[in-house]
Protein backbone atom coordinates (compact mmCIF):
# COMPACT_ATOMS: atom_id res chain seq x y z
CA UNK A 1 0.00 0.00 0.00
CA UNK A 2 1.58 3.50 -0.98
CA UNK A 3 1.27 6.44 0.93
CA UNK A 4 -1.03 8.35 -0.62
CA UNK A 5 -3.76 5.13 -0.06
CA UNK A 6 -2.55 5.85 3.91
CA UNK A 7 -2.95 9.16 3.85
CA UNK A 8 -6.49 8.90 2.09
CA UNK A 9 -7.54 6.53 4.73
CA UNK A 10 -6.54 8.38 7.54
CA UNK A 11 -8.16 11.41 6.11
CA UNK A 12 -11.43 9.42 5.44
CA UNK A 13 -11.36 8.16 8.86
CA UNK A 14 -10.56 11.24 10.57
CA UNK A 15 -13.80 13.02 8.54
CA UNK A 16 -16.09 10.26 9.84
CA UNK A 17 -14.63 11.04 13.50
CA UNK A 18 -15.44 14.67 13.14
CA UNK A 19 -18.54 14.14 11.13
CA UNK A 20 -19.95 12.09 14.10
CA UNK A 21 -18.86 14.10 16.74
CA UNK A 22 -20.43 17.18 14.66
CA UNK A 23 -23.85 15.43 14.93
CA UNK A 24 -23.02 14.37 18.34
CA UNK A 25 -22.83 17.78 19.32
CA UNK A 26 -25.73 18.96 17.03
CA UNK A 27 -27.85 15.94 19.08
CA UNK A 28 -26.87 17.20 22.38
CA UNK A 29 -27.48 20.83 22.29
CA UNK A 30 -31.30 20.17 21.81
CA UNK A 31 -31.84 16.43 23.70
CA UNK A 32 -29.61 15.53 26.28
CA UNK A 33 -30.14 16.05 29.96
CA UNK A 34 -28.09 19.38 30.20
CA UNK A 35 -30.10 20.94 27.23
CA UNK A 36 -33.63 19.62 28.55
CA UNK A 37 -32.99 21.48 31.53
CA UNK A 38 -31.88 24.73 30.54
CA UNK A 39 -34.59 24.70 28.06
CA UNK A 40 -36.71 24.22 30.81
CA UNK A 41 -35.08 26.47 32.92
CA UNK A 42 -35.47 29.24 29.91
CA UNK A 43 -39.47 28.43 29.34
CA UNK A 44 -40.69 28.34 33.13
CA UNK A 45 -38.81 31.97 33.09
CA UNK A 46 -39.99 33.39 29.98
CA UNK A 47 -43.58 31.16 30.01
CA UNK A 48 -44.85 30.58 33.55
CA UNK A 49 -42.63 32.26 36.39
CA UNK A 50 -41.04 35.35 34.99
CA UNK A 51 -44.36 36.64 33.47
CA UNK A 52 -46.21 36.34 36.60
CA UNK A 53 -43.89 39.02 38.46
CA UNK A 54 -46.07 41.68 37.59
CA UNK A 55 -48.57 43.36 39.38
CA UNK A 56 -51.60 41.79 37.30
CA UNK A 57 -51.38 38.58 36.63
CA UNK A 58 -52.12 37.20 33.04
CA UNK A 59 -52.27 33.61 32.04
CA UNK A 60 -50.73 32.60 28.78
CA UNK A 61 -53.87 31.66 25.65
CA UNK A 62 -51.26 30.05 23.67
CA UNK A 63 -52.07 29.39 20.00
CA UNK A 64 -55.82 29.25 20.57
CA UNK A 65 -55.87 32.79 22.19
CA UNK A 66 -59.66 33.26 21.43
CA UNK A 67 -60.94 30.11 22.45
CA UNK A 68 -58.71 30.27 25.70
CA UNK A 69 -60.18 34.06 26.24
CA UNK A 70 -63.75 32.76 26.21
CA UNK A 71 -63.37 29.76 28.41
CA UNK A 72 -61.37 31.45 30.85
CA UNK A 73 -64.37 33.27 31.84
CA UNK A 74 -66.40 30.43 32.47
CA UNK A 75 -65.88 29.20 36.01
CA UNK A 76 -65.33 25.19 34.73
CA UNK A 77 -62.75 26.84 32.15
CA UNK A 78 -60.42 28.09 35.36
CA UNK A 79 -60.70 24.67 36.72
CA UNK A 80 -59.80 22.80 33.49
CA UNK A 81 -56.75 25.10 33.07
CA UNK A 82 -55.80 24.21 36.91
CA UNK A 83 -56.04 20.70 35.72
CA UNK A 84 -54.13 21.49 32.51
CA UNK A 85 -51.57 22.95 34.52
CA UNK A 86 -51.27 20.58 36.66
CA UNK A 87 -50.25 18.21 34.27
CA UNK A 88 -46.64 19.85 33.47
CA UNK A 89 -47.75 20.94 29.46
CA UNK A 90 -46.92 23.93 27.39
CA UNK A 91 -51.30 23.24 25.88
CA UNK A 92 -53.87 25.28 26.66
CA UNK A 93 -57.56 24.44 27.20
CA UNK A 94 -58.78 25.73 23.93
CA UNK A 95 -56.09 23.67 22.05
CA UNK A 96 -57.43 20.53 23.99
CA UNK A 97 -61.02 21.62 23.19
CA UNK A 98 -59.98 22.20 19.84
CA UNK A 99 -58.20 19.18 19.08
CA UNK A 100 -60.65 17.12 20.78
CA UNK A 101 -63.05 18.55 18.49
CA UNK A 102 -61.57 17.93 15.29
CA UNK A 103 -61.15 14.68 16.28
CA UNK A 104 -64.86 13.83 16.78
CA UNK A 105 -65.79 15.12 13.92
CA UNK A 106 -62.73 12.77 12.15
CA UNK A 107 -64.75 9.62 14.03
CA UNK A 108 -67.85 11.10 12.89
CA UNK A 109 -67.71 11.19 9.14
CA UNK A 110 -64.89 8.39 8.96
CA UNK A 111 -67.52 5.69 9.19
CA UNK A 112 -70.12 7.65 6.77
CA UNK A 113 -67.43 7.86 3.69
CA UNK A 114 -66.73 3.88 4.30
CA UNK A 115 -70.14 3.27 4.28
CA UNK A 116 -70.72 2.29 8.22
CA UNK A 117 -73.37 2.41 10.47
CA UNK A 118 -73.90 5.92 12.33
CA UNK A 119 -73.58 3.82 15.44
CA UNK A 120 -69.81 3.31 14.85
CA UNK A 121 -68.70 6.78 13.95
CA UNK A 122 -70.66 8.06 17.20
CA UNK A 123 -68.90 5.47 19.22
CA UNK A 124 -65.43 6.45 17.41
CA UNK A 125 -66.32 10.21 17.89
CA UNK A 126 -66.43 9.58 21.68
CA UNK A 127 -63.15 7.55 21.40
CA UNK A 128 -60.96 10.16 19.65
CA UNK A 129 -62.42 12.98 21.19
CA UNK A 130 -61.41 11.55 24.89
CA UNK A 131 -57.62 10.61 23.44
CA UNK A 132 -56.48 13.81 24.09
CA UNK A 133 -58.08 13.96 27.42
CA UNK A 134 -56.82 10.48 28.26
CA UNK A 135 -52.95 11.19 27.39
CA UNK A 136 -52.58 13.97 29.12
CA UNK A 137 -54.50 12.56 32.04
CA UNK A 138 -51.48 9.70 32.03
CA UNK A 139 -49.24 12.50 31.62
CA UNK A 140 -50.20 14.10 35.09
CA UNK A 141 -50.64 10.92 36.54
CA UNK A 142 -47.03 10.09 36.05
CA UNK A 143 -45.23 13.47 36.77
CA UNK A 144 -47.69 13.59 40.28
CA UNK A 145 -46.56 9.62 40.81
CA UNK A 146 -42.66 10.89 40.01
CA UNK A 147 -42.79 14.17 42.15
CA UNK A 148 -44.34 12.59 44.76
CA UNK A 149 -41.11 9.68 44.74
CA UNK A 150 -38.68 12.48 44.71
CA UNK A 151 -40.40 15.06 47.31
CA UNK A 152 -38.82 13.42 50.22
CA UNK A 153 -35.44 13.50 48.90
CA UNK A 154 -36.43 16.93 48.06
CA UNK A 155 -37.62 17.55 51.66
CA UNK A 156 -34.08 16.05 53.30
CA UNK A 157 -32.23 17.92 50.65
CA UNK A 158 -34.20 21.35 52.09
CA UNK A 159 -33.18 20.23 55.61
CA UNK A 160 -29.57 20.09 55.23
CA UNK A 161 -29.40 23.33 53.54
CA UNK A 162 -31.48 25.27 56.57
CA UNK A 163 -29.15 23.10 58.93
CA UNK A 164 -25.65 24.49 57.43
CA UNK A 165 -27.54 28.26 57.90
CA UNK A 166 -29.07 28.66 54.55
CA UNK A 167 -31.90 30.63 53.94
CA UNK A 168 -35.47 29.08 53.12
CA UNK A 169 -35.09 30.72 49.64
CA UNK A 170 -31.78 29.25 48.99
CA UNK A 171 -32.74 25.65 50.28
CA UNK A 172 -35.57 25.93 47.73
CA UNK A 173 -33.03 26.89 45.19
CA UNK A 174 -30.92 24.16 46.01
CA UNK A 175 -33.88 21.95 45.50
CA UNK A 176 -34.42 23.16 42.10
CA UNK A 177 -30.95 23.19 40.45
CA UNK A 178 -30.31 18.98 42.19
CA UNK A 179 -33.38 17.72 41.72
CA UNK A 180 -34.39 16.36 38.41
CA UNK A 181 -37.46 16.71 36.70
CA UNK A 182 -40.36 17.30 37.53
CA UNK A 183 -39.95 18.51 41.23
CA UNK A 184 -36.58 20.82 40.35
CA UNK A 185 -38.94 22.80 37.58
CA UNK A 186 -41.76 23.28 39.97
CA UNK A 187 -39.15 24.14 42.50
CA UNK A 188 -36.88 26.35 40.03
CA UNK A 189 -40.50 28.35 39.21
CA UNK A 190 -41.02 28.55 43.19
CA UNK A 191 -37.47 30.17 43.35
CA UNK A 192 -38.22 32.24 40.69
CA UNK A 193 -41.15 33.73 41.80
CA UNK A 194 -39.72 34.74 45.29
CA UNK A 195 -36.47 36.07 43.85
CA UNK A 196 -38.61 38.35 41.81
CA UNK A 197 -41.15 39.77 44.46
CA UNK A 198 -44.08 37.19 44.47
CA UNK A 199 -44.72 36.91 47.94
CA UNK A 200 -43.80 33.47 49.67
CA UNK A 201 -47.34 32.72 50.90
CA UNK A 202 -48.52 33.18 47.08
CA UNK A 203 -45.54 31.64 45.87
CA UNK A 204 -46.09 28.56 47.98
CA UNK A 205 -49.98 28.45 47.04
CA UNK A 206 -49.35 28.40 43.01
CA UNK A 207 -46.74 25.53 43.79
CA UNK A 208 -50.02 23.59 45.72
CA UNK A 209 -51.91 24.50 42.85
CA UNK A 210 -49.46 23.02 40.44
CA UNK A 211 -48.83 20.11 41.89
CA UNK A 212 -52.32 18.77 43.38
CA UNK A 213 -50.60 16.31 45.82
CA UNK A 214 -51.42 16.51 49.52
CA UNK A 215 -47.59 15.98 50.59
CA UNK A 216 -47.31 19.52 49.21
CA UNK A 217 -50.24 20.70 50.53
CA UNK A 218 -48.54 19.59 54.19
CA UNK A 219 -45.56 20.99 53.10
CA UNK A 220 -46.57 24.53 52.42
CA UNK A 221 -48.99 24.69 55.39
CA UNK A 222 -46.19 23.75 57.82
CA UNK A 223 -43.60 26.86 56.16
CA UNK A 224 -46.59 29.02 56.44
CA UNK A 225 -47.57 28.35 60.21
CA UNK A 226 -43.61 27.87 60.74
CA UNK A 227 -42.98 31.45 59.03
CA UNK A 228 -46.41 32.78 61.84
CA UNK A 229 -45.55 30.83 65.00
CA UNK A 230 -41.67 30.60 64.48
CA UNK A 231 -39.71 27.06 65.19
CA UNK A 232 -37.66 24.79 64.02
CA UNK A 233 -38.23 24.08 59.99
CA UNK A 234 -35.39 21.79 59.66
CA UNK A 235 -37.07 19.32 61.78
CA UNK A 236 -40.50 20.01 60.98
CA UNK A 237 -38.91 19.44 57.17
CA UNK A 238 -37.70 16.15 58.57
CA UNK A 239 -40.53 14.65 59.84
CA UNK A 240 -42.94 15.61 57.01
CA UNK A 241 -40.24 13.42 54.88
CA UNK A 242 -40.49 10.37 57.55
CA UNK A 243 -44.08 10.62 57.08
CA UNK A 244 -43.87 11.06 53.45
CA UNK A 245 -41.73 7.93 52.96
CA UNK A 246 -44.40 5.88 55.05
CA UNK A 247 -47.16 6.65 52.67
CA UNK A 248 -44.79 5.51 50.03
CA UNK A 249 -44.02 2.42 51.72
CA UNK A 250 -47.56 1.69 52.56
CA UNK A 251 -49.04 2.84 49.04
CA UNK A 252 -46.42 0.33 47.58
CA UNK A 253 -47.99 -2.30 49.55
CA UNK A 254 -51.09 -1.89 48.32
CA UNK A 255 -50.02 -1.45 44.97
CA UNK A 256 -48.90 -4.89 44.93
CA UNK A 257 -51.74 -6.55 46.59
CA UNK A 258 -53.84 -5.14 44.31
CA UNK A 259 -51.74 -5.99 41.25
CA UNK A 260 -54.26 -8.65 40.58
CA UNK A 261 -57.06 -7.06 40.64
CA UNK A 262 -55.45 -4.08 37.82
CA UNK A 263 -54.53 -7.11 35.55
CA UNK A 264 -58.16 -8.81 35.65
CA UNK A 265 -59.91 -5.09 34.77
CA UNK A 266 -57.15 -4.77 31.83
CA UNK A 267 -58.35 -8.45 30.99
CA UNK A 268 -61.82 -7.53 30.73
CA UNK A 269 -61.53 -4.52 29.25
CA UNK A 270 -59.88 -6.35 26.74
CA UNK A 271 -61.25 -9.31 26.14
CA UNK A 272 -64.51 -8.21 24.37
CA UNK A 273 -62.99 -6.44 21.46
CA UNK A 274 -60.13 -8.91 20.58
CA UNK A 275 -62.82 -11.68 20.85
CA UNK A 276 -64.50 -9.66 17.88
CA UNK A 277 -61.57 -9.39 15.84
CA UNK A 278 -60.65 -13.04 15.94
CA UNK A 279 -64.36 -13.69 15.26
CA UNK A 280 -64.47 -11.59 12.29
CA UNK A 281 -61.15 -12.59 11.13
CA UNK A 282 -62.45 -16.35 11.23
CA UNK A 283 -66.22 -15.94 9.70
CA UNK A 284 -66.98 -11.91 8.58
CA UNK A 285 -70.45 -13.22 7.93
CA UNK A 286 -71.04 -14.20 11.41
CA UNK A 287 -70.27 -11.05 12.57
CA UNK A 288 -71.63 -9.14 9.50
CA UNK A 289 -75.37 -9.09 11.57
CA UNK A 290 -73.87 -6.43 14.16
CA UNK A 291 -73.13 -4.12 11.58
CA UNK A 292 -76.22 -4.50 8.84
CA UNK A 293 -79.03 -5.34 11.36
CA UNK A 294 -80.27 -2.50 13.47
CA UNK A 295 -81.32 -4.80 16.47
CA UNK A 296 -76.99 -5.74 15.79
CA UNK A 297 -76.58 -2.22 15.93
CA UNK A 298 -78.03 -1.05 19.02
CA UNK A 299 -76.89 -4.16 20.67
CA UNK A 300 -73.38 -2.90 19.98
CA UNK A 301 -74.40 0.74 21.34
CA UNK A 302 -75.80 -0.87 24.76
CA UNK A 303 -72.93 -3.14 25.13
CA UNK A 304 -70.10 -0.47 24.57
CA UNK A 305 -72.27 1.68 27.11
CA UNK A 306 -72.35 -1.31 29.35
CA UNK A 307 -68.44 -1.62 28.94
CA UNK A 308 -67.66 2.32 29.48
CA UNK A 309 -69.89 1.64 33.34
CA UNK A 310 -67.91 -1.19 33.68
CA UNK A 311 -64.55 -0.20 32.73
CA UNK A 312 -65.61 2.77 35.52
CA UNK A 313 -66.45 0.83 38.16
CA UNK A 314 -63.37 -1.19 37.97
CA UNK A 315 -61.48 1.37 38.05
CA UNK A 316 -63.27 3.18 40.84
CA UNK A 317 -62.98 -0.39 42.91
CA UNK A 318 -58.98 -0.54 42.37
CA UNK A 319 -58.15 2.82 42.76
CA UNK A 320 -57.21 3.26 46.32
CA UNK A 321 -55.54 6.15 48.13
CA UNK A 322 -53.26 6.06 50.77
Amino acid sequence: MNMTMILFSVLGFLAVVMALEGLYNLWASKYSAEARRLSGRLNALSGEAFAEVAIERSDRLGRAGWFQALIARLEIGARLSHWVESCGTTATVGELLLLSGGLALLGLLLPALLGRPPILGLALAVVLAAAPWWRMSRRRSQRIRRFETEFPEALDLMCRALRAGHAFATAVKLVGEEVPEPLGRDFRILFDEMNYGVPVPEALARLAQRVPLPDVSYFVVAVLIQREAGGNLAELLENIASIVRARLKLLGDVRTLSAEGRMSAQILTLLPFAVAVVVNLLNPKFMAVLWTDSTGQTVIGVALLMMCLGILWMRKVIDLHV
